[in-house]
């Protein structure tokens, strides 16, 4: 008799299938530079690839650590394996698992709250797969040439509309009102002191601003705190 609790089964699977799909999006994503660039001849040599990725990654690395390490924690390694495959994390699929866990009341890091963020993430790739079929396949250019210029200029305001609600989201479903502040001074700090003072900080504000949240957060713990959470790993082992 298997004593293995759903949950555990559950993870494995997921990460088996989650590592397996995303090493085929990756083969598939390079299949067509690797034809043009092997199959075809248009290899440039290491010196243009190299500086390439380069600059790519001067902008981009620090996103490659700091996204899986800010989203795992809300979503989980199942819906993080699904995030990242589908995009658009932090303005369609994040506010989605968050909204959802708020209403069935599943506390973040928890199987109930991974559970949900999984679900959640599948009901809003389906909606925005249906959405783009019938707005944008059958009615794009017909809405776009239809929509009043005065109304075109709200979707500015589209991207604040969509974050204010996650923010509201993650604080009220934030078990620790103290770590809610500090990551709000830390984010404030990085948005008013870092990057004003340091320009090129702005592409590493969102990563330095994270793991300052963390460790401070971690740092200033009471010790009634630190203890239940020794108790609860014991319990949880």
């Amino acid at each position: 008799m298997s004593t293995t609790a759903p949950i555990d089964l559950f993870h494995r699977t997921t990460s088996r299938w989650g590592r397996a799909t995303m090493l085929a999006a990756l083969v598939i994503s390079l299949a067509g530079p690797t034809y043009l660039m092997f199959g075809l001849g248009y290899w440039p040599g290491w010196g243009p690839v190299l500086q390439a990725w380069l600059s790519i990654a001067a902008v981009f690395a620090v996103i490659w650590i700091a996204e899986p390490i800010t989203y795992y924690p809300m979503l989980g390694p199942a819906a993080t394996y699904q995030a990242f495959m589908i995009g658009n994390i932090s303005n369609k699929l994040l506010p989605s698992a968050l909204a959802a866990q708020n209403v069935v009341g599943a506390k973040q890091g928890t199987a109930k709250a991974e559970i949900t963020a999984v679900t959640a993430i599948v009901g809003a790739a389906l909606v925005h797969l249906l959405s783009l079929l019938v707005f944008v396949g059958f009615l794009g250019s017909w809405i776009v040439a239809t929509i009043p210029t005065s109304i075109q200029q709200v979707f500015e305001y589209v991207v604040p509309a969509i974050f204010g609600p996650v923010l509201i989201q993650a604080v009220m479903s934030a078990g620790q009102r103290r770590t809610v502040v500090i990551a709000l001074l830390c984010g404030a700090a990085g948005v008013f002191v870092l990057v004003p003072l340091v320009s090129s900080a702005s592409i590493y504000a969102m990563a330095v601003c994270a793991v300052a949240s963390v460790t401070l957060s971690v740092l200033l713990r009471t010790k009634t705190e630190s203890t239940a959470e020794e108790e609860k790993s014991e319990v949880a082992v």
